[in-house]
C-alpha cells in the first residue's frame, strides 16, 4: 500500500447539486486544498494544508493528514456524508424482553 493513501477516502462536494470528489490520497488533498479560493484560506485550511505537506515529506502519517482534511471539509461544510453506520448484527434472543 502506498504510503500517502488513505484507509477510507474523504468525500467532498462544493454544494447542492455540485459534483462529489472522492479524495483517497495526501496528493488528491493537496491538489483540492491548493484549488480552495485564497479569501477562504482561514487557519483550519492552513493547519490541513500543512499536514498534506508534512506526510508528503514523511514527517505525519497520511491517516493524520487525513483526519485534517477531513476535519477541514467538515468545518467548511464540504463534508458528504459516507451514509449510515453499519447495521450491528444482534441475536434473536436480544429482541426480545425477558418474560418475568
Amino acid at each position: 500500500m502506498d504510503r500517502l493513501q488513505f484507509f477510507s477516502p474523504v468525500r467532498v462536494s462544493l454544494g447542492r447539486g455540485q459534483p462529489v470528489h472522492t479524495i483517497e490520497n495526501v496528493t488528491d488533498a493537496l491538489v483540492f486544498l491548493r484549488e480552495w479560493p485564497i479569501g477562504r484560506r482561514g487557519p483550519v485550511y492552513r493547519c490541513a494544508l500543512n499536514c498534506c505537506a508534512a506526510a508528503m515529506a514523511a514527517q505525519m502519517s497520511a491517516e493524520e493528514a487525513r483526519k485534517s482534511f477531513a476535519g477541514f471539509a467538515r468545518i467548511t461544510g464540504l463534508l458528504v456524508d459516507s451514509g449510515p453506520a453499519p447495521m450491528v448484527a444482534t441475536t434473536r434472543s436480544t429482541l426480545h424482553r425477558p418474560t418475568t
